[in-house]
């Protein structure tokens, strides 16, 4: 199945707000009604491909036969860009400026390796393609002319050892088929990202992904043992033990690196015995701040749960409305801060940390309140992004985004954003509400993730965008990343290139120009075209 073409998911899990709902953001933000008709898929009008008969030719070749390369328009909307509001935006009103010529599904590595020398002949740029999922521009390249490299054939369960609880993940499965790969074997990966349901494993390695269970599997990048890598000037092979003291990582280059540097075809990943148990259950703060330091005490002393994530009181307020009562308003913060608690194991295990971990929380000045809260987290863990495609659908505007930096940091970095966002688009004249939770914890710091819903405005996507800058400029000034799982793409580029410095960004240049000496690879992407 695939995704919708103008959206998110699941086609059949699509549906409209409720009319109490789209009343409420009315009252409170202004939204009005969108008149425009939605565009219907037949009605796109694509710009005419340019790649020949020669090229396309040369691309049958190299993946063994004419139905696994695909011209027609369907194909090449499909995989035209992301899913950020942007993205989207830009799609529902008929802009494909960005479509692929041609969308090409290889089989393995060494079709992979016959692609890309087919491009660097025929000077064809390729955007590798997993699930689609990038909500950073990732897909977007600085060059009119390149194909999608769809990696869905690449599917498999390559190889699993059980005694040194390994496993070889082709990089176009996606996350729900690995998972029940390894789960028909005993064994899980514990990746669970918001994208989970479409993401695919080479995604993941590649834009350094970290799942709702972080806290206790770890990033993804973590688990990540070893890489096989197609690039134009031949593959790269990184990982032969769990740890090595023989030079620098090489799998550091690939991780994070965004299609840049070459194609992930291969990902050896850290696999965990499958939970016999899973628990989760909700905890009330005061206030942001109590929250947090709570989730301080879990990650630095111990113990730390499966999943620790804490919502600030907007977040809160609004999560825990029904449809028909969210007028409350979100400033009176009556409802104070929910943490979600999550443990996944043994029995034993975990009845153990949750019984230290209610200590440390109830000291903290923590409040259990139950189950209830927990489960229905899990239960709707992934299903945000349809809410924010049924905002749109009704004239809002609802788009995130997410940083990290060391807990001294935390509290300037949080008011520092939301200050940016409020003020640039109450000055644009679309005043946002603006939440945030905290849903990955470190030793030494966390990450702030912050969803923002506003009116639409004329001109959604102009609107955003200096909003978008303030916040940027927000996180970079008060010491956070530009990003701390969604990735660099060309959304970031410019901050990430101030925040890695001249010379480090001329070291991945330098890079680049050894494995992709034609700079095909995911032109604009992660680095400054040449």
């Amino acid at each position: 199945m695939d995704m919708l073409w103008n959206g998110w998911g699941d086609p059949a899990k699509a549906a409209p707000l409720p009319d109490t709902v789209t009343g409420l953001l009315r009252d409170l933000l202004g939204v009005k009604p969108r008149t425009t008709p939605a565009l219907a898929l037949e009605d796109v009008r694509l710009p005419a491909p340019t790649a020949g008969s020669a090229a396309l030719k040369a691309l049958a070749e190299a993946v063994g036969g004419d139905e696994h390369v695909r011209t027609d328009a369907e194909s090449r909307i499909r995989h035209t860009r992301g899913k950020s509001t942007p993205d989207l935006l830009r799609i529902r009103t008929g802009d494909f400026a960005d479509v692929p010529q041609a969308v090409v599904l290889p089989a393995g590595h060494d079709e992979v390796l016959a692609v890309l020398r087919a491009c660097a002949v025929h000077s064809l740029a390729v955007v590798p393609f997993g699930g689609g999922t990038s909500v950073v521009g990732g897909l977007a390249p600085q060059r009119t002319a390149f194909i999608a490299l769809d990696l869905r054939r690449m599917n498999g369960l390559l190889e699993l050892d059980p005694v040194s609880r390994t496993a070889v993940l082709q990089p176009g499965l996606r996350a729900p088929e690995a998972e029940a790969l390894l789960a028909d074997r005993g064994f899980t990966l514990g990746h669970f990202p918001q994208s989970f349901e479409w993401a695919t494993i080479g995604g993941f390695a590649a834009a350094r992904s970290s799942g709702q269970a972080s806290a206790g599997y770890g990033r993804f990048d973590e688990m990540v043992l070893g890489l096989t890598v197609a690039t134009p000037e031949g593959t790269l092979e990184t990982g032969r033990a769990p740890r090595s003291a023989a030079g620098p990582d090489l799998r550091q280059l690939v991780l994070g690196s965004e299609g840049a540097f070459g194609v992930i075809t291969s990902v050896t990943v850290r696999i965990r015995p499958l939970p016999e148990v899973r628990v989760y259950e909700g905890w009330r703060f005061d206030s942001f701040e109590q929250g947090a330091a709570a989730l301080r005490r879990l990650a630095q002393d111990g113990p730390r749960p499966t999943v620790l994530r804490l919502s600030d009181e907007t977040e809160t307020l609004i999560g825990l409305a029904q449809p028909d009562a969210i007028g409350a308003d979100p400033a009176q913060g009556g409802a104070g801060c929910l943490a979600i608690t999550g443990y996944e194991g043994t029995p034993e295990d975990t009845a153990h940390r949750r019984e230290q971990a209610a200590s440390v929380l109830t000291a903290c000045g923590g409040t259990l309140v139950g189950a209830e809260p927990g489960e229905r987290w899990a239960h709707g863990r992934y299903s945000a992004p349809y809410l924010r495609d049924a905002l749109l659908d009704v004239g809002a505007f609802a788009e995130t985004l997410e940083t990290a930096a060391f807990w001294s940091r935390i509290p300037d970095l949080y008011t520092a954003v939301r200050t940016a966002l409020t003020d640039t688009l109450t000055e644009a004249g679309t005043p946002p509400l603006v939440m945030c939770h905290i849903s990955h914890v470190y030793e030494n710091g966390a990450s702030l993730y912050f969803t923002v819903v506003s009116a639409q405005g004329d001109d959604p996507v102009a609107h955003w965008t200096p909003a978008k800058h303030a916040a940027n400029e927000a996180v970079l000034a008060a010491g956070g990343t530009i990003s701390h799982h969604h990735g660099v793409g060309t959304d970031h580029r410019d901050w990430y290139v101030r925040e890695a410095g001249p010379l480090g960004i001329s070291a991945l240049r330098a890079v680049k120009r050894r494995l992709d000496p034609q700079g095909l690879l995911n032109p604009g992407v992660l680095l400054p075209t040449d």
